[in-house]
C-alpha cells in the first residue's frame, strides 16, 4: 500500500476492530481517520482537532463505535467514529501529560502518564476507579492478560509491574527488580506464557510468567538502537507463537523469531526516522501492519507478502535453507555441545535443533546456526551494560548487520 501522508508526526495509531479503518494521533493535536481496501487504496474518513496540544495515544471500544484520544492536554476525549465528532471530554484526567491508554474490558480503561501515575476508568463515569503511584517515571506501554484480569505496565524507571484490576488496593500485586534499563514496549508470546519487553539499549528481555515477575529469564541482544514498539503476529501464522514485530529507533520494522533467535527479515523501512508505534489491523488478526515514525507518513505493509513462503511450523528465510532436526532424534548419550553431523545435508543448508514445547531450557538455549559444524559464541557489546539473567542468550554481533 502506498504511504499515507498525514501532515504531521504520528504519535500513535489504532485500527477499528472490525472495519478497514485506521486512526492516527498527531503532534499537532489532530486525529485523522483513513479507510482502506484490499487493493491498497485509501481515503480520508474524517479529521478533527480535539485539542491544540499533541495527541499521544489512541484506543477504540470493543465494537469500534468510540475512539478514545488523550495526550499532552491531560484530558481524555471520546470520539464518535461514525460522525467523527467529540462526544465527551474528561478534563484534567491526569496532572501530567498522558502517554498511554488501553481498553482493558468493555467497562475499564487504563491510562498512564509522564510521572508514572496509572489510573483505571469506567467509560460511563467521570471519575477514575482507582489510581496507582508505584512508578516514578513515564509509563511506556500496557499489556492486558485477560485470563488473570491483570494489567502489565512498563516504565522508564526500569521496572515492570502487575496490576490486578479486580483488587481494591491501590498497589500492584507484583513488581520486577530494577532492570537497569528503560523498559519501552511489551508483547506476549506463546499464548501469553511468556512476555517480551523492549529496552532502551536494544535488548529484548523475556519474562516467564511461571517463574514470577521478579526478573527476566532471558535477554536477547542484537538491535543496534532502542526498541520502542513491539507487536505480535496474527495467530493464523504458524510461527506466531514465537515471532514478533519490532520497531526500533534506527527506522527498521523487523520480524524476529525467538527460540531459536533468528532475524526473519525487514518488514518496513522508515529511513532514519525512529518508529514510534506498530499495530496489526482487525484486532491483531488482519492482513496489514501499520507503522508510524517521525516521517509524517503512515506505512501500511501487507503481511501476506512478507510471510508468503511460511509453511507449517517452518518459516523459510530468503537467504538460506533450513532443515529441522527434532530433539528426540539426537542421541541422549551425546555430551553437551556435541556437534550434529551435517554432511548428509545439501550444500548451503543449515541445521536447526528444534526442542519440544515442554523442554523450554533446550529450546531457549539454541539459536539459529549458519552452515558450520560448530557454533561460535560471541558477546554483544550491549549485553555488558545490563545484568546477566539466569539463561543469558549470546547472539551473533552480526545479527542485524547490513540491514
Amino acid at each position: 500500500m502506498p504511504d499515507i501522508p498525514v501532515g504531521s508526526q504520528i504519535f500513535d495509531l489504532a485500527f477499528h476492530p472490525t472495519h478497514s479503518t485506521v486512526y492516527t494521533g498527531l503532534l499537532d493535536g489532530k486525529v485523522r481517520a483513513f479507510r482502506y481496501d484490499e487493493q491498497g487504496q485509501h481515503e480520508e474518513s474524517f479529521v478533527l482537532r480535539p485539542s491544540k496540544r499533541s495527541c499521544r495515544c489512541l484506543d477504540t471500544s470493543e465494537d469500534g463505535s468510540r475512539l478514545w484520544a488523550t495526550g499532552k492536554a491531560k484530558a481524555i476525549f471520546t470520539i464518535d467514529t461514525a460522525t467523527g465528532t467529540v462526544s465527551e471530554t474528561r478534563k484534567n484526567a491526569h496532572d501530567s501529560p498522558v502517554n498511554r491508554i488501553k481498553r482493558l474490558t468493555p467497562q475499564i480503561l487504563g491510562t498512564g502518564d509522564d510521572d508514572g501515575v496509572i489510573k483505571l476508568w469506567d467509560p460511563r463515569k467521570s471519575d477514575p476507579i482507582r489510581g496507582y503511584t508505584h512508578h516514578y517515571d513515564f509509563i511506556s506501554d500496557f499489556l492486558w492478560l485477560d485470563d488473570k484480569k491483570q494489567l502489565i505496565t512498563t516504565s522508564g524507571d526500569g521496572t515492570l509491574s502487575v496490576i490486578d484490576v479486580r483488587g481494591k488496593k491501590p498497589e500492584p500485586v507484583a513488581q520486577s527488580e530494577d532492570q537497569e534499563d528503560e523498559l519501552l514496549s511489551i508483547v506476549a508470546i506463546r499464548s501469553g506464557s511468556k512476555v517480551v519487553v523492549g529496552t532502551q539499549t536494544g535488548i529484548l528481555s523475556v519474562f516467564n510468567r511461571s517463574h514470577g515477575w521478579g526478573d527476566c529469564v532471558d535477554r536477547v541482544p542484537g538491535h543496534p538502537q532502542s526498541i520502542d514498539a513491539l507487536c505480535a503476529l496474527p495467530s493464523s501464522y504458524p510461527s506466531s507463537h514465537s515471532t514478533i514485530l519490532t520497531g526500533s529507533s534506527d527506522g527498521l520494522l523487523r520480524a524476529v523469531q525467538l527460540f531459536p533467535t533468528k532475524l526473519l527479515g525487514v518488514v518496513a523501512d522508515h529511513g532514519s526516522f525512529p518508529i514510534e508505534r506498530i499495530a496489526v489491523d482487525l484486532g491483531g488478526e488482519g492482513r496489514w501492519v501499520g507503522s508510524a515514525g517521525h516521517d509524517d507518513t503512515l506505512k501500511m505493509t501487507d503481511l501476506r507478502a512478507v510471510f508468503e513462503d511460511e509453511e507449517g511450523e517452518e518459516a523459510v528465510d530468503e537467504s538460506e535453507n533450513v532443515q529441522i532436526i527434532q530433539a528426540s532424534d539426537i542421541d541422549p548419550q551425546e555430551p553437551d555441545g556435541a556437534v550434529v553431523e551435517t554432511s548428509a545435508l545439501p550444500e548451503g543448508t543449515a541445521a536447526v535443533i528444534e526442542a519440544s514445547d515442554s523442554d523450554d531450557d533446550v529450546r531457549d538455549s539454541h539459536s539459529l546456526k549458519e552452515n558450520k559444524r560448530k557454533s561460535k559464541s560471541s558477546k554483544n557489546a550491549l549485553a555488558g551494560r545490563s545484568k546477566k539473567a539466569r539463561n543469558q542468550i549470546d547472539a551473533d554481533p552480526s545479527f542485524f548487520k547490513g540491514l
